[in-house]
């Protein structure tokens, strides 16, 4: 048997959606699939490990990375930047496994514009107000930051038309079963089986 060749996977989420703890359930399960560690020139914390959570680079070598081309996307968010490296993402791929992008609707935009073949996750709330109970519960926050939260929630689930799937994360494991079932059911196309069970196919034609 030859392996075939990975899949990219955007998955994107407004905040509070439940996106990390599906994404970590669905890595527990299925330890082919992994999850692309972004560059990031934000500061460590506590508990975070260097290539684990982050490579983490000070912002001269993240400028290097940019201007050698290195990033399929990048962004910037609250002064701090951040990218995905085009060689890792690659090399990932080639070994046969599919790879998890946890990334927003602007850089799906742009991971989709140079690998169209790429398939995309969104993953909703089951309403608003289990969205703002959510964020709330986190108990982290201020009301005002929590409506900017809200606001940007909103603005970010607009964007849900752009994607290939669409899972409503109300009941965990219901979602994690429909997140599990997009993965099973791309191995399961044509051309990755045929890659897969290549001797099988012309010893059953022979």
């Amino acid at each position: 048997m030859t392996h075939s060749t990975g899949t990219l996977y955007i998955i994107s989420a407004p905040s509070g959606a439940g996106k990390t703890s599906l994404v970590k359930a669905l890595i527990d399960a299925e330890p082919q699939i992994r999850v692309s560690v972004s560059h990031t020139t934000r500061a460590m914390r506590p508990g975070e490990e260097n290539g684990v959570n982050y490579h983490f680079v000070d912002r001269a070598e993240f400028v290097r990375m940019v201007e050698h081309g290195d990033f399929l996307e990048q962004a910037e968010v609250f002064g701090n930047l951040y990218g995905t490296s085009q060689s890792h993402l690659q090399q990932t791929l080639d070994e046969g496994h599919d790879l998890i992008l946890e990334i927003d609707w602007q850089g799906a935009e742009q991971v989709r514009r140079q690998m169209p073949e790429a398939r995309s996750i969104f993953i909703l709330p089951p309403s608003q107000q289990a969205l703002r109970q959510r964020l709330t519960n986190r108990g982290q926050d201020s009301d005002a930051i929590i409506e900017g939260r809200m606001r940007e929630a909103v603005s970010e689930m607009s964007h849900y038309v752009e994607y290939d799937f669409l899972i409503i994360n109300d009941d965990f494991a219901h979602a994690l079963d429909d997140l599990k079932a997009i993965f099973r059911a791309n191995r399961l196309q044509q051309l990755p089986q045929q890659q897969q069970f290549t001797q099988l196919l012309s010893e059953l034609l022979a």
